[in-house]
């Protein structure tokens, strides 16, 4: 197996102080995690493709899992992280949306089985590990930690 870095991203979508979680399929297949996330709660994101900017990837992102329109001047940078397990490392960009009107969509239904707001104090013990660095981010405002 030829090991490479990827870079990711996760949006932290947030309205009235909730953030937006999908629950990913139990089966890995269908979970589509290289990082082990199967069953987990995870923030809408993904892999960032060739030629493509982090913030494009975002707004992609974004609309291919919850069918929620932005423009890529709508996210801020709040946290930067390496994440690996023994197969996948990526680097991961944790960022964050605010005041969404739109509710969100399941449009990939095999991949994530629901959409739900959690108080941000309050989310689920099964956080997909990305997703949990990127709210550790933002509440701790630590954009990269030394660790």
């Amino acid at each position: 197996m030829n090991k490479v870095t990827r870079a990711g991203i996760g949006i932290m979508v947030l309205k009235d102080n909730k953030v937006l979680l999908g629950l990913r399929n139990e089966d890995p297949d269908k979970a589509s995690s290289e990082l082990n996330g199967e069953g987990t709660w995870t923030m809408p994101g993904g892999k960032i493709d060739f030629g493509e900017t982090f913030l494009q990837a975002a707004s992609r992102e974004l609309k291919e899992e919850t069918d929620i329109d932005t423009n890529i001047e709508d996210f801020d940078v709040i946290h930067i992280r390496d994440n690996m397990v023994p197969t996948a490392h990526f680097l991961t960009v944790g960022l964050l949306l605010k005041n969404i009107s739109q509710e969100p969509k399941v449009m990939e239904p095999n991949e994530i089985t629901e959409w739900k707001w959690f108080e941000v104090d309050d989310v689920p013990e099964n956080i997909f590990i990305p997703s949990k660095h990127v709210l550790e981010g933002y509440l701790s405002k630590t954009l990269f930690p030394s660790e």
